[in-house]
């Protein structure tokens, strides 16, 4: 049977809690035919419905079995003709929304970035990209994961953490996608005017001197931005497009950005998005905005700043944590995709389709994290046929390059 799934609506099948639920199950002909879980149950329900941000209408209610999704991907529905009717006139206005490619804030955003994004966004709802973040402190979280489960993630995670390891850093950026995977970068600013590293960017300073010239944060402030912009354009020369996730969970009170609330926040996020999108030309910035485990709407800088947005929770075992994907889809709607920036253990990837908390990726935290994850676990989640590792990555810009 053939179905689809976008952003605007889509026959969406799934193992239903009850048809009140605004969860899309995302399970579509390409990716799901053989490994979907459908063992569960012979019979499954297929909702034809339309989504809106925050509602649902349910047109139709089907009874397949499991030979429906095996037998052809190009089977057809039969509807009598009012139902016909009804379905191409309210379905019409999702399908051409559909077919809208999704564009980045950056209107002049560089072929690599767009191209990326285009796959990022043909993925979401259908499979999750698997990511790992990199410490690069005498441990290969990388080599570990592909000696346990014989894979590498699809998502390499970094940071901006020290000058003295920046050039490594982005070195490692340009490596991995050229070897066919896709950098994300995340940046541990240290609080303007007390220096750099983990422990200093938890401590507080007046965000506002920030933007007062001939203060000492104004000047460290800028000065940080233009060193992290100069390594951010080597990568823009190298054609490397980020994933670029900074002043992450932003609406915690532990780092110095959060600590003033969303005013302040949103005032840092759209200056330095300002600086580098319009002043220093960084085109191949996809802009990702991360909440904490609890996402509030009054700290979103707004549309026109932000790519892809999601949040991050540690201590929750492999719980699929619809509840966090549907708080951050309460202020994004379905413009964007949803991200699990980081976790501690990566979520099942059943209780994410049987939730319809179909993360566009998530990526598991580094050192102890990634070592303490049982190892039958990893190997079940590389190894999953929800999950996209570096092997399943395609050649991006030959497929979604091209105008």
């Amino acid at each position: 049977m053939k179905m689809w799934n976008t952003q605007a609506g889509g026959l969406i099948s799934g193992p239903r809690k009850n048809e009140a639920d605004d969860y899309p199950y995302c399970l579509t002909y390409r990716s799901h035919l053989n490994t979907s879980p459908l063992s569960n149950s012979n019979r499954q329900h297929c909702m034809l419905r339309i989504f809106g941000a925050h509602n649902v209408f349910t047109m139709a209610n089907y009874q397949l079995t499991r030979d429906d999704f095996k037998t052809s991907s190009k089977k057809i529905i039969m509807m009598k003709p009012a139902m016909f009717l009804l379905f191409s006139v309210l379905l019409l206005p999702a399908m051409l929304q559909a077919q809208t490619a999704p564009r980045l804030s950056n209107k002049k955003a560089s072929v690599e970035a767009v191209a990326l994004y285009k796959y990022i966004n043909d993925m979401f709802g259908k499979k999750m990209l698997s990511g790992q973040m990199y410490s690069g402190w005498g441990f290969d979280e990388f080599k570990y994961v592909h000696e346990v489960t014989g894979k590498y993630p699809a998502i390499k995670g970094l940071d901006f953490i020290q000058d003295r390891l920046n050039d490594t850093v982005t070195k490692a950026a340009i490596e991995w996608w050229k070897s066919g995977g896709i950098v994300t970068i995340m940046w541990h600013m240290g609080a303007p005017g007390i220096g750099e590293g983990y422990e200093n960017s938890k401590k507080a300073i007046d965000i506002e001197k920030c933007f007062e010239p001939g203060t000492v944060e104004y000047k460290a402030f800028w000065e940080e931005l233009a060193k992290k912009a100069d390594l951010l354009e080597r990568l823009k020369d190298a054609h490397v497009p980020v994933l670029w996730r900074p002043f992450h969970e932003l609406n915690g009170n532990w780092f110095w950005w959060g600590k003033q609330g969303a005013g302040k926040f949103k005032k840092l996020w759209t200056a330095m998005y300002d600086y580098y999108v319009n002043k220093r030309k960084l085109t191949n910035l996809i802009w990702v905005l991360c909440y904490t485990g609890k996402p509030d709407a009054d700290w979103y800088p707004g549309d026109q700043y932000v790519d892809i947005a999601g949040a991050d929770t540690y201590d929750v075992g492999d719980s699929s944590m619809p509840e966090m994907y549907r708080a951050v889809k309460n202020i994004t709607g379905t413009r964007v995709p949803i991200t699990y920036h980081e976790c501690g253990v990566p979520p099942n990837p059943d209780s994410c389709f049987s939730n319809g908390a179909m993360w566009s990726w998530w990526m598991e935290w580094h050192t102890s994290f990634i070592r303490k994850t049982d190892k039958k676990y990893l190997q079940y989640i590389y190894n999953h046929g929800l999950i996209i590792t570096k092997e399943e990555v395609p050649d991006i810009m030959s497929v979604y390059g091209k105008k």
